[in-house]
């Protein structure tokens, strides 16, 4: 019998290279539901606790947040953003 596991994005982002491209596609492409299943992969990837302490934001409530049927504020997605480095622009 073959095993599996379920599928995590988090566990291919191991550089950030592969972090950039990951998010630049999510945000390309508009979707709310794929920005945010992104940005909680790269969180995840990164680990929860310390993004927590660098936002200031409960871990709990990051990982409410970012989950499947999370809906960041902007406050909570300012702030992940910055923490990981990541800065949104626009562009006409």
């Amino acid at each position: 019998m073959i095993k599996t596991k379920p599928y995590d994005s988090a566990d291919y982002l191991d550089s950030e290279k592969a972090i950039v491209a990951y998010l630049k596609v999510a945000f390309e492409e508009g979707d709310a539901d794929d920005i945010r299943a992104a940005l909680g992969a790269v969180a995840r990837a990164r680990g929860m606790t310390g993004l927590s302490k660098e936002t200031g934001v409960a871990r709990e409530a990051l990982y409410k947040a970012l989950g499947k049927e999370g809906n960041p504020t902007l406050d909570t997605l300012l702030a992940v953003t910055r923490a990981l480095g990541v800065k949104l622009s626009v562009a006409a």
